[in-house]
């Protein structure tokens, strides 16, 4: 579904991401941990066409997209729930939605969408600056599947939200992946990125230094202590 290969970005000559290499295959989740400031967001740019890599490779579903501009990874089935939320704050909950919807058509729909927060089917005729952060993180998600997409890219989902509202958010991870939909997550908060992670990388100065499997972190103290600061 997606593949890096020794990827480095750069910001002016500041060099972020120093050779990434990873893949994401069909119905995969995979989740990017480390600490702040290590490049995870620019790990996520460098995806989406934001901040494209200055050396090697980006590849989706078989193209090779690292000059691509977002608008069309989008078209091509690429979606991202960015950091922030950023939704547009002056339309409401369901123009949000309607803006994103993609003329391919697909399984997710406005009705699918408010099914699956039923939460923004209350708040539909609401302006997005009038939600709550965790309404407007479901607003940002919402959104991204309103695309249709075959890779969804999450970075920090649960930045800011209340732990019943990271609960929540949990559980449309959980929904997405046993939709089988394809999902790169960054994400602070282990627990939950532990929860539906089929493959874990953990990132450090914009370099990938530990790989393995969910369970294999969890009992990993030395690495967790080590990378992120968990004791």
């Amino acid at each position: 579904m997606l593949e890096l290969a020794d990827v480095h970005t750069y910001y002016g000559e500041s060099h972020v991401l120093q050779g990434i290499t990873l893949g994401v295959g069909p119905s995969e989740v995979v989740t990017i941990l480390g600490r702040n400031g290590m490049g995870k967001t620019t790990l996520m740019r460098s995806v989406i066409g934001f901040t494209p890599p200055r050396r090697g490779r980006v590849s989706f579903k078989g193209d090779d997209v690292t000059r691509w501009p977002s608008f069309r990874l989008v078209a091509r089935g690429m979606a991202l729930v960015p950091q922030g939320r950023r939704v547009f704050p002056s339309l409401t909950v369901k123009e949000n939605l309607d803006v994103a919807r993609h003329g391919r058509g697909g399984r997710w729909t406005l009705a699918r969408v408010l099914e699956l927060f039923p939460r923004l089917g209350e708040r539909a005729r609401n302006r997005a600056n009038n939600l709550s952060g965790g309404e407007q993180q479901m607003l940002a998600i919402g959104r991204a599947l309103m695309t249709n997409p075959d890779l969804l890219l999450m970075d920090e989902p649960t930045e800011g939200l209340a732990p019943l509202l990271v609960r929540e958010v949990g559980r449309v991870l959980g929904e997405l992946k046993r939709e089988g939909l394809s999902i790169l997550l960054v994400e602070q908060n282990l627990s939950l990125a532990l929860s539906v992670a089929d493959r874990v990388h953990i990132l450090s100065r914009g370099q990938i230094v530990h790989s393995c499997g969910p369970g294999e972190l969890r009992s990993n103290e030395e690495v967790k202590s080590r990378y992120l600061g968990v004791a």
